[in-house]
């Protein structure tokens, strides 16, 4: 990396009003919504503008058995999913694949997509959108509701990994 840079960003962190602060959060610390009433999924907030300091959004969007999102695009954003658990199809602008745990989609900006539970139980997957497009504001103008026992259960799996000391 160049020292330029790494001296920079140690000199920058020492100013406390430059320096960004790591949060770290769990499952129980993360607000759920359902967009409106008949929604299929809800959204799980991770981060957001406010805790990231920066337009992005990152939830995990869990997809009742046959749900799905309605067809939907963005102007500018870009949006990443990962998929955590579950199986399903994705289509945007046409097109449709498969996916299962630890698939990658990535939708350009005005992609018009939908995501959709196929599979016999929830799909889970990470959503990342950068810059926020107001996607945040939209969650948070649903419905709360809460997390249940799966859904923590689903969240907390990899905390089990073992890491070699």
């Amino acid at each position: 990396m160049d020292h330029y840079f790494i001296s920079n960003t140690l000199n920058a962190c020492m100013d406390a009003s430059r320096c960004m602060i790591l949060v770290a959060k769990s499952p129980q610390d993360y607000q759920a919504f359902r967009i409106s009433p008949g929604d299929t999924n809800k959204l799980a907030i991770v981060f957001d503008s406010a805790t990231a300091s920066v337009s992005l959004t990152v939830c995990v969007e869990i997809f009742d058995i046959g749900g799905k999102t309605p067809p939907n695009r963005h102007q500018r954003a870009v949006e990443m999913f990962f998929i955590l658990q579950g199986e399903g199809k994705a289509s945007c602008d046409g097109k449709t694949v498969a996916i299962k745990a630890g698939d990658s989609l990535l939708i350009p900006p005005t992609g018009t997509h939908v995501i959709e539970n196929t599979g016999t139980t929830r799909l889970y997957a990470l959503c990342i959108m950068v810059p926020n497009e107001d996607f945040t504001e939209l969650i948070r103008s649903g419905i709360p509701v809460n997390l249940d026992e799966e859904d923590i259960a689903v969240l907390h799996r990899n905390s089990q990994v073992l890491i070699p000391a």
